[in-house]
């Protein structure tokens, strides 16, 4: 299913949600996240007025990993037309804290955006009750 019709069904004649910060990002998301037993890694896709307008789940990993490519991340932004991305998965223990694999991953995508003129504006953690951007670590 493209990502214009799921933003039509999912949002029915309203305005997509628009990203101000990583809470609204956690609110979003929350639902989705919160609770799975394995981590899932999702990209989120930004109008240039940060408005949603696809969230698209890249990978379901294991307990504790999830393994994502630029190349996977990337491809719905890139057929999406999105003008910046936002990168999202949980944590299944319920500790938002980021592993040293997630900033790895966070400036691998940072970079890999760059050359397609596509924003990885932050990559935000979800825990129980929880989250963590990176982007407010410095990582972004």
């Amino acid at each position: 299913m493209y990502v214009c019709e799921i933003r039509k069904r999912r949002y029915r004649g309203k305005s997509p949600p628009q990203i101000r910060s990583p809470e609204d990002v956690y609110r979003l998301l929350k639902k989705q996240l919160e609770g799975q037993d394995r981590e899932h890694f999702v990209v989120i896709l930004l109008s240039s007025k940060n408005a949603v307008s696809g969230i698209e789940t890249i990978s379901v990993g294991t307990l504790n990993a999830s393994i994502v490519h630029p190349r996977e991340v990337l491809k719905p932004a890139v057929v999406n037309s999105a003008a910046a991305i936002i990168l999202a998965h949980n944590h299944p223990s319920g500790v938002a804290t980021p592993s040293q694999e997630d900033i790895a991953i966070t400036k691998r995508m940072k970079k890999a955006g760059e050359i397609l003129g596509i924003d990885v504006l932050d990559h935000v953690i979800v825990g129980h009750g929880t989250y963590q951007s990176l982007k407010e670590l410095g990582v972004l």
